[in-house]
């Protein structure tokens, strides 16, 4: 038996800087938040049937060998969406869009209650 030294990592960035599981629109961010929660492998897996069992053990085997590197990035990914967040919170136009959905579903859903 020859023992690899390598192993290969099914991970990838996307475009916006997000780590992802190849081949999957999973971020690597979700398996291990899950993984933190205390699931399972095969708990991660049946919540996210698009990513190989093999990928989220090799996924949370890399977390685990690279977890200072690993924390840092999941903060900086929280970080850069509380950001946004906050952009999106103070946008008057988000803010009104926002508003007038929310108008339009109640009226939708008043009238089909009325109609019950």
């Amino acid at each position: 038996m020859t023992i690899h030294e390598t192993q290969n990592v099914p991970l990838f960035a996307a475009d916006d800087g997000t780590i992802r599981v190849q081949g999957t629109r999973v971020s690597f961010d979700s398996i291990i938040h899950h993984f933190n929660l205390g699931a399972t492998a095969e708990q991660i897996a049946h919540k996210f049937p698009a990513v190989p069992l093999t990928d989220i053990y090799a996924c949370i085997t890399y977390y685990l060998n690279h977890r200072e590197e690993v924390e840092d990035y999941l903060r900086q990914q929280e970080s850069e969406a509380d950001a946004s967040q906050q952009l999106l919170e103070t946008d008057p136009q988000h803010r009104r869009s926002s508003v007038e959905m929310r108008e339009r579903l109640l009226a939708r859903w008043a009238v089909r209650h009325q109609a019950a």
